[in-house]
């Protein structure tokens, strides 16, 4: 595997352990506030960070320059992911992170199956496999028997 700064497996692990601490640092922050007013104060932050590396890198690119079909996709993204963390903070709120954690995983699975579905992406044998390994271990860490 090549985790150099410039490949794709390099980042991937990175958002995996930052996926980690954030699940982590939520379960503690939202331990007396409502989870959706906690969801409110991570976006403004996740705001104020991205507009301040956008604007220390010079990469803010002219609105006009985006077109339809990629605002539609983008605001389509936007709202998943609203309603992502939204769910993700309320099972945090009622849940252990040891379990909400492995269940938001299985969006894993579901990336696959909709890759394959929708955008014609081909996975191998072993790679189903995988897939159907990442299923059966987020299901068997969130149990509680």
């Amino acid at each position: 595997m090549n985790l150099t700064a410039s490949s794709w497996q390099f980042w991937a692990l990175l958002s995996a352990a930052f996926a980690a601490l954030t699940a982590i640092f939520a379960k503690v922050g939202i331990e007396t506030i409502n989870s959706d007013f906690a969801t409110l104060i991570r976006t403004a932050i996740i705001l104020v960070v991205l507009a301040a590396i956008l604007a220390a890198s010079g990469q803010f690119q002219p609105l006009a320059s985006i077109s339809g079909k990629t605002w539609l996709f983008l605001r389509l993204s936007g709202l998943a992911t609203g309603a992502s963390w939204l769910c993700y903070f309320r099972a945090l709120k009622i849940g252990n992170a040891a379990q909400v954690a492995p269940m938001d995983k299985l969006s894993v699975v579901l990336v696959a199956v909709f890759g394959a579905v929708f955008l014609g992406e081909r996975l191998s044998g072993a790679n189903w496999l995988g897939v159907g390994l990442i299923a059966a271990g987020a299901v068997l860490v969130a149990y509680r028997g």
